[in-house]
């Protein structure tokens, strides 16, 4: 067993210009860093919206241990079979029951030690979905009884919502990572129990536009109340946005949390 744990958080990759940033720059950052764990939300890797199991694979090949999810990892039927098979392709954990798939799982490293991923989504302006708070604290604790090293991915619209989930469950995990909104926000910090925060990690893609879209695309949603049509992924300015811990694993506790952006 090791003395510190590395983990790797990627921000959600959105699209094509997403995919294509992991390929250029993540396997380099990985030596770099020398993550132990790699994580990435990959829910909108397929166009923008929802996971395929082409690209699942591709980020498996590039490094990535465990793709978690949110409120469109189920949006394209194709992807059910991978998400009903692996526990490395995540939805959120309080998804009603029946919901194929897996919100949590366990994972073991090469030298013995193991981590424990656990998927959330928030209910503040979200789809609807079972208490975070409950459900989340509930399997926090099963988990462990495997692992004190946990990371949550708490995939959520409310900087307030996630932020009261990690005062919620700090001293039980090891970390609590917010994902959704695609813009990062700097205010990581470790909270008194020792668990590790970030109210939302950030977007891997192309930041030209807004969140990820043409700026013409994200415009017509506000100027005319009209969604409808081709929704265009914005092209340049493409980053890497990610979190690099150090987790203790004997005690699951996070020594270290640092906000990264990188660009092509």
């Amino acid at each position: 067993m090791q003395n510190t744990l590395t983990i790797f958080f990627i921000g959600d990759v959105v699209g094509k210009p997403g995919m294509e940033v992991l390929r250029r720059l993540l396997p380099g950052l990985l030596l770099r860093y020398r993550v132990d764990f790699c994580l990435a939300n990959g829910e909108n890797a397929e166009g923008g919206k929802g996971m395929s199991s082409k690209l699942f694979e591709e980020m498996r090949g590039l490094g990535v241990d465990v793709i978690t999810g949110g409120n469109h990892t189920l949006y394209r039927d194709k992807i059910i079979p991978v998400i009903e098979e692996t526990p490395r392709l995540l939805r959120p954990f309080n998804y009603p029951p029946g919901t194929p798939g897996y919100g949590s799982g366990v994972f073991d490293l090469k030298l013995g030690d193991k981590v424990a991923v656990l998927n959330l989504q928030g209910r503040a302006f979200m789809p609807l979905a079972d208490c975070p708070f409950r459900t989340g604290r509930s399997e926090i604790e099963k988990l462990a009884e495997n692992t004190k090293c946990i990371i949550v991915d708490f995939h959520a619209e409310a900087t307030a919502e996630k932020m009261a989930f990690a005062r919620f469950v700090d001293g039980r995990c090891s970390a609590v990572l917010g994902t959704h909104t695609h813009v990062q926000t700097a205010d990581e910090a470790i909270l008194p129990g020792g668990t590790a925060y970030i109210s939302d990690v950030g977007m891997t893609g192309a930041h030209s536009g807004v969140i990820g879209l043409h700026t013409e695309s994200a415009l017509n949603r506000f100027l005319h109340t009209w969604q409808g049509g081709h929704t265009s992924m914005a092209a340049d300015d493409l980053r890497l946005s990610a979190v690099l811990l150090d987790i203790e694993p004997q005690s699951g506790k996070a020594l270290h949390i640092e906000r990264l952006q990188i660009s092509l």
